[in-house]
């Protein structure tokens, strides 16, 4: 039977009619709301490819099939440890897809924090891009500084090789770390990224020991021009940047006898080579020449 409710004026009132009637309008109007609110809140397969996308298990890059997805907010740890976690996932979508076609979301997705949160640490993306590159490139330029001059100490300043070792040993050391991989794709794409977003923050990392690396190969070096020498430094970097980066095809052209955990043989490779080109003549000047304009010869 259904339940009667009496208002005060004595009429009797379907209670149960009136919790339908009520129950009808409510999932009529806010329905399409409810709706509109699901289809925003991004589905748990999205978030696992987005970070699936950028997650980097291998030394070139492979993409791990089942990457952890941590919940959105403050991870574990203090603010250093925080913006360490941040930067490492920014390194990895950084390297992988470049500067411009990086959002804050794919990277606030791989290292499970929100975006707000990579916004208050450090503002913008470019500012994020920023201090990702020189937290890494600073420590590079560094050792490179103190390495050479260890070798002036050594007795060592005029050895050719032993420069060029100097300058490569950072990069290889951190290339054997589990996210030295991420940076040197990342160092190896800014080359390529517009020189407005580039030129200043290599300045800012690389100027002081680029140029004492320069003065020192030049005393080394001394049948060669300083240009040569400016030449011959801008060849090694994109060397050692093809060559450490992974980017080249050994593993795949012959993968049964090329190891790629082996850092002594391309350490030894690389340094060879370099030091071979770095050390043959000066470069005969090529000169353009021109082809002289047949003179037309007027029949008279």
């Amino acid at each position: 039977m259904p339940s009667h409710e009496t208002a005060g004026n004595g009429i009797g009132i379907d209670a149960s009619g009136v919790h339908n009637a009520i129950f009808s309008i409510f999932a009529t109007s806010a329905a399409p709301i409810l709706c509109a609110f699901v289809l925003e809140l991004p589905p748990r397969h999205r978030i696992h490819e987005e970070a699936s996308m950028n997650r980097v298990s291998g030394r070139r890059g492979v993409l791990s099939a089942e990457p952890p997805i941590k919940r959105p907010g403050r991870p574990e740890g203090g603010k250093g440890a925080m913006r360490e976690g941040i930067m490492d996932a920014a390194e990895v979508v950084f390297a992988n897809q470049g500067y411009a076609g990086t959002t804050l979301r794919e990277i606030s997705v791989l290292a499970g924090v929100t975006q707000a949160l990579i916004t208050y640490y450090f503002g913008s993306k470019f500012d994020l891009f920023s201090e990702t590159f020189l937290r890494r490139a600073t420590p590079i330029a560094d050792a490179r500084i103190e390495s050479l001059a260890r070798l002036q100490t050594d007795g060592k300043a005029t050895d050719v090789v032993a420069i060029v070792e100097a300058f490569l040993r950072p990069v290889l050391d951190l290339r054997a770390t589990e996210q030295g991989p991420a940076f040197l794709r990342l160092h190896a794409r800014l080359h390529t990224e517009p020189p407005n977003l580039s030129y200043e923050l290599r300045k800012t990392a690389y100027d002081e020991s680029t140029h004492l690396y320069i003065d020192a190969l030049h005393k080394a070096l001394p049948h060669l021009s300083r240009l040569d020498v400016h030449w011959r430094m801008t060849l090694m970097i994109g060397t050692y940047l093809y060559a450490l980066s992974d980017t080249n095809r050994m593993e795949d052209m012959v993968p049964e006898s090329y190891d790629p955990k082996d850092g002594s043989r391309l350490m030894a490779e690389t340094v060879a080579f370099i030091t071979g080109g770095m050390c043959r003549e000066p470069t005969k000047a090529v000169g353009v020449h021109k082809k002289k304009a047949a003179r037309s010869r007027v029949q008279i």
